[in-house]
């Protein structure tokens, strides 16, 4: 089992959440603002996550003024 930070179980957290209610796409800056952490925290760990989470599927989806990540449960 791949082992994770505090910060990256929150995040994890927060997206198996909001992907089981149905949303589908996310930004940096709101999922830091809804588990209490910088946006940068939160960008930083999100391209990391993509590739070691198994049961959250995470994807750069776009890029305007910021990316907007879609995630999926797996």
């Amino acid at each position: 089992m791949t082992d994770y930070s505090d910060e990256e179980q929150r995040i994890l957290s927060y997206l198996r959440e909001s992907a089981a209610r149905g949303e589908q796409y996310f930004r940096a800056k709101n999922i830091a603002d809804a588990i209490g952490l910088s946006s940068k925290q939160v960008g930083v760990r999100l391209p990391h996550l993509a590739e070691k989470s198994d049961d959250v599927d995470i994807e750069k989806w776009g890029r305007a003024r910021s990316t907007t990540w879609r995630v999926s449960l797996s």
